[in-house]
């Protein structure tokens, strides 16, 4: 469990340190995304937008629990986007928001993820 733990860990720090060209180490060539097959490429497509959109995105693991093969995490964010955010018009405000999120690994990476972002959070800052 603790290895399994401790290879998440190192997704969520391949994430702050933008390390793109390792996210394969850790994520599945044929990666699903909230049930919809998007592949290595475009799950780095996506969170390279978040990035775009979120200069100062930052993954803070608020809680983790794991379960081999699946992981169960609380994220926490405090951002400042520059525009729109899940379709709220944020637009340079501070927010603070959690998502909660679940991987399933198979062969040491993330196979699939299914997101749920407190959309609800943030528009009670606006």
């Amino acid at each position: 469990m603790t290895q399994l733990a401790d290879r998440y860990r190192g997704y969520v720090a391949c994430l702050n340190e933008q390390d793109w060209a390792n996210l394969g180490n850790f994520v599945h060539e044929e990666v699903r995304y909230n049930g919809k097959h998007i592949g290595l490429s475009g799950y780095r497509e996506m969170l390279e937008g978040d990035f775009r959109a979120i200069p100062d995105l930052f993954f803070d693991i608020q809680l983790l629990i794991c379960e081999p093969p699946r992981v169960a995490s609380r994220l926490q964010f405090d951002c400042i986007p520059k525009g729109e955010l899940f379709g709220l018009p944020v637009n340079g405000r501070r927010v603070q928001f959690a998502e909660n999120v679940f991987y399933e690994f198979l062969d040491g990476k993330i196979e699939s993820v299914w997101s749920v972002i407190d959309r609800a959070a943030i528009e009670a800052q606006l």
